[in-house]
């Protein structure tokens, strides 16, 4: 069965790569990209390979989190229903540490853009007999700390990344608990996988970026997936391919995660106020 496929930072990496996979399969794809011009040449470029013709998409810049309402609004506007969420938009290394409103970029990119998102879209993944969500986390998660994530303290990159993408993996958990009709996957690609975000970052990697976007494509529509809602994908573990793992402790925490969540809804209604 053809699925609508929406994949956030989707212009190049992995997001690019699975997304071609995917078209080429028949589905109905939905780009994202912070850069129009671009965007709308990877669509091109994607068309021309695959032989599809339905692939569209979305703009939004991630470090503004308005923008990213403005695109959730366009999108249930312009899309009846999404079969598949993936939320692989995500950023390490910038030239401005905070956004706008003075929050860490990388809390911002990594988690805050993709709840506002997937909260927003939730009534479209509804719509399908099979919703499902993709987030995309990382082997690199730090215990998240209130006072980063309120843009009160600054730590460094790595630290920001790390807690970036635990508070993704928490929240996915809590997602899945909280939306038991759909499939809530949490899942760190591949370590250091030949991507421009890894790159720039380390100055090397360590394996291939299909490795991960195979992963993605595998993970967004085979049905063997169906019954794993509320659990953490770790492609660094097993031989031939990933395996389900056990995450950072945090993630099976309440407390903290009832804690991550209030503190999330705090920030984004300082933000609203």
């Amino acid at each position: 069965m053809k699925k609508t496929i929406l994949i956030t930072g989707s212009t190049d990496g992995i997001g690019k790569l699975a997304a071609i996979q995917l078209a080429k399969e028949g589905h109905e794809i939905y780009l994202h990209g912070r850069n129009s011009v671009k965007l709308l040449s990877v669509i091109s470029e994607i068309k021309t390979i695959s032989k599809n013709e339905k692939i569209k998409g979305f703009v939004a810049d991630f470090s503004d989190l308005e923008a990213v309402s403005k695109m959730a609004e366009k999108v249930v506007n312009e899309v009846s229903k999404i079969d598949v969420l993936i939320n692989n938009a995500g950023i390490y290394m910038s030239k401005t540490a905070t956004n706008n409103n003075g929050l860490d970029i990388r809390i911002v990119v990594n988690y805050l853009a993709p709840y506002v998102l997937t909260k927003a879209l939730l009534p479209l993944l509804k719509k399908s007999e099979t919703g499902r969500i993709i987030n995309l986390s990382s082997a690199a998660q730090s215990t998240v700390s209130e006072s980063v994530m309120m843009g009160m303290e600054r730590q460094s990159e790595n630290t920001t990344y790390g807690q970036s993408k635990l508070a993704l993996t928490m929240w996915s958990f809590d997602l899945a608990a909280r939306e038991p009709d759909l499939t809530v996957i949490a899942v760190n690609p591949g370590s250091l996988l030949n991507t421009k975000m890894a790159n720039e970052a380390y100055g090397q990697h360590w394996a291939p970026a299909e490795k991960g976007a195979n992963l993605l494509v595998d993970l967004a529509i085979s049905e063997m997936y169906n019954n794993d809602s509320g659990k953490y994908f770790n492609n660094d573990k097993g031989e031939d391919r990933g395996v389900f793992a056990s995450a950072h402790p945090d993630v099976y925490d309440q407390d903290k995660i009832r804690q991550l969540i209030g503190v999330t809804n705090k920030v984004l209604g300082n933000l609203v106020s």
